[in-house]
């Protein structure tokens, strides 16, 4: 058995051909949460990893083994709730509204532009179909956000880091009106003239 201390994020740094011709191993998320793990990789090596703890394994990671040899992470499909809004009457906020019911509750769910997803659980099935979303059992791998406090540093569908010398207010304005100043977030019951 080959051991693990070392895990490269998206395989940041290293060749593509070289990451491409590594070994895989497919790990789903009830695995990939962990810090220690066993798994054994396509080519049939037994690993043993011993991550940092708080470390999450995601889809596209690199671990490099104690022999210095890598084996490419793969998130596998495991059965899941796909979320979407109702085509017929629904729109893109009813996402979001689902989306904050889902994090009330301290769900791992996977955040996509237009789709949810969550670990199969009857009970908020029927909480999100009674708020009119589309719930449907799937098989397709599953990668959570890790949260605000997450003590790894990924960034998956972010796209670029804050250091790039300058500061990011995000302050909009509609006709001179900041709603930044204001401290409230205009919906869809706003009474403003915008």
């Amino acid at each position: 058995m080959l051991t693990c201390s070392k895990l490269i994020a998206g395989g940041r740094g290293l060749a593509a051909a070289l990451v491409k011709r590594a070994p895989t191993v497919e790990l789903d998320w009830d695995v990939r949460q962990k810090s220690r793990f066993d798994a054994t990789d396509s080519t049939g090596c037994a690993l043993g990893v011993f991550l940092p703890r708080g470390t999450l394994v995601r889809g596209g990671d690199v671990l490099v083994l104690e022999d210095g040899s890598l084996v490419r992470v793969l998130a596998a499909p495991q059965a899941v709730l796909r979320i979407t809004a109702c085509a017929d009457h629904g729109s893109a906020f009813d996402l979001t509204r689902a989306a904050y019911h889902l994090g009330n509750r301290h769900v791992p769910i996977e955040l996509k532009p237009d789709h949810l997803k969550i670990e199969p659980d009857h009970v908020l099935a029927d909480m999100l179909r009674a708020m009119h979303m589309t719930v449907v059992a799937v098989q397709e791998a599953f990668e959570p956000e890790g949260g605000a406090y997450s003590s790894q540093g990924h960034s998956h569908g972010h796209g670029h880091s804050h250091a790039h010398g300058h500061a990011h207010t995000h302050e909009h304005t509609a006709q001179g009106h900041d709603t930044q100043v204001h401290g409230h977030v205009h919906g869809p019951h706003c009474k403003h003239d915008h």
